[in-house]
């Protein structure tokens, strides 16, 4: 009863993580949280954009819902005044901080990260965030460039640090006040890596031996990829070190020498922020509020690294969907922790640590969406009700579901439960189902393909994640009134996991599947 909560945002990050079975990268720390905890492996953001996911998970609601699918325009203005997760949580009683990206900053929290609705205090952010791309990577030639792959040393940088380790002291320094405030918090810390650049302390390369990295297993573009579905990665085009490589639009795969570079400085920026996490948790336990303080992890969407020829997330596939996700409880993840008991010493990626398992892994597919009435019910809160069908005017209601029940099913009680479904039909329904989606200006890819503006998006993509599959229908827009036709179908794709994990082969125009379809819209 009564618990604090420490929820940890990370923008970019894809799970590549020891604790999500990667056998490459180090990262101690995270997977130390994951031991104590039940970790989610099938877990999916709603866009993979920063700031129409983030809105959608801290509020509770589909990005159709929130109408922001860029960056332009403030829910409570041009959606509804809808309530958020640390809003709630402030309404009850905490007390409610924000450090670093939590909220996506700018219009679409109203340039104040939503403060004051969701905040007791003004949220900080680092000072040196507005050097994020600037000219801070030293080339070979020693002059500076504002690169895509930027190791450095951090005494050169601005200010003698970079954003995310002052978000690390901030936090830090706020788990030492509510030590002594005896009220419960709800602090929100986002860090900024593996965002691009991919700029980090420059000794964390030594993890990553070049001649260690390998491309990704699919680096061409699928052949039945619909064109509407790829995403040409613009704004890494943009950074000198790729402006330089001259290499052909939209298409135009990078140099393998290059892309392992990119694969590289990833994931050394993984690492770096592995030791921010690690020294945030292990503050908790300095100050003895790890037993009474649940810790969620997540990321705001993925990020491509070279699979089907594409870089950045702006994309349905899971390596721009799909995201780590996992609860520490006290008490309910981990037996009962004892009050000055270390959860979470500092572990140094460098001392190469090896993985510790999960304590629980759930293969359920789940929503970011559901965050909201999840960490409610955790907290012992009311759990906000499922939104009506048109939801604009009401204040609070979820989009998402609890996903608390999952938290004790193994993948063999969840198999168990399938076979025992008599009526196929119901089994297929009641089947967890993720829903994504991404906005298109065209259905070939042109400059503004990534990102469009909501009054450029002519087209759809809408999604949807099951264990066993992945369909996603392409059809037409109307930004105007947001309108989507499904009379209207510009393109789909249906990949079957279990003989295509990577989702190479879009098998959507095979006509043995029509069982499938009608299933689905059945």
């Amino acid at each position: 009863d009564g618990m604090n909560i420490l929820f940890i945002v990370v923008d970019d990050l894809r799970p590549v993580l020891g604790c999500y079975g990667d056998k490459l990268v180090k990262s101690p720390n995270i997977d130390q949280l994951a031991s104590q905890s039940v970790v989610f492996s099938n877990a999916y953001a709603q866009q993979a954009l920063c700031a129409p996911s983030r809105v959608s998970f801290l509020t509770g609601r589909r990005p159709d819902t929130t109408r922001l699918y860029d960056f332009y325009s403030y829910w409570r203005v041009h959606a509804g005044n809808y309530s958020t997760m640390p809003q709630y949580f402030k309404e009850n009683g905490y007390v409610t901080l924000s450090v670093g990206k939590v909220f996506h900053p700018g219009v679409s929290s109203n340039y104040t990260d939503d403060y004051p609705y969701s905040w007791s205090i003004p949220p900080f952010h680092p000072s040196t965030e507005k050097y994020e791309n600037h000219k801070t990577c030293r080339g070979k030639d020693g002059r500076l460039y504002a690169n895509l792959v930027c190791p450095v040393d951090v005494t050169e940088m601005p200010g003698g640090t970079l954003p995310d380790i002052q978000s690390t002291e901030e936090a830090i320094r706020l788990l030492n006040i509510m030590k002594t405030n005896k009220q419960k918090f709800f602090l929100a810390v986002g860090y900024h890596k593996p965002h691009v650049p991919l700029r980090y302390p420059q000794e964390f390369l030594k993890l990553y031996p070049l001649e260690n990295i390998t491309l990704a297993p699919d680096p061409w573009v699928p052949d039945k990829l619909p064109s509407v579905a790829y995403n040409p990665w613009t704004d890494i085009r943009q950074r000198d070190d790729v402006e330089a490589l001259n290499v052909s639009f939209p298409y135009g795969p990078l140099p393998d020498d290059f892309q392992r570079q990119i694969r590289q400085s990833y994931y050394a920026a993984v690492s770096y922020l592995d030791v921010q996490v690690g020294l945030l948790l292990n503050a908790l336990d300095n100050v003895g509020l790890s037993n009474n303080t649940m810790v969620v992890f997540t990321a705001d969407h993925g990020w491509s690294l070279g699979e089907h020829g594409e870089w950045a997330k702006y994309s349905n596939f899971d390596v721009a969907t799909r995201v780590p996700l996992m609860f520490y409880v006290p008490g309910m993840t981990t037996s009962s922790v004892t009050h000055g008991m270390r959860i979470f010493p500092f572990l140094d990626p460098f001392d190469h640590i090896v993985g510790l398992v999960p304590q629980g892994q759930s293969k359920k597919v789940v929503e970011l969406v559901s965050l909201f009435p999840t960490l409610a019910e955790l907290a012992g809160l009311q759990v906000p009700p499922a939104c009506p069908e048109t939801s604009f005017h009401v204040a609070l209601c979820t989009e998402g579901t609890s996903i608390v029940r999952y938290f004790n099913a193994s993948g063999a009680k969840v198999e168990e439960e399938e076979e025992g479904c008599d009526d196929t039909d119901k089994c297929f329904n009641e089947e967890p189902v993720a829903f994504s989606q991404y906005p298109r200006p065209a259905d070939i890819p042109q400059w503004n393909s990534d990102k469009p503006r909501l009054k450029d998006i002519r087209i759809m993509g809408y999604s949807m994640r099951t264990v066993d599959y992945r369909y996603t229908l392409w059809v037409q827009f109307n930004p105007n009134n947001f309108s989507a036709n499904f009379e209207d179908i510009h393109a789909g794709e249906l990949y079957m996991m279990e003989t295509d994990p990577n989702q190479d082969h879009n098998i959507y125009n095979n006509t043995s599947d029509g069982w499938f379809f009608k299933k689905i819209l059945g």
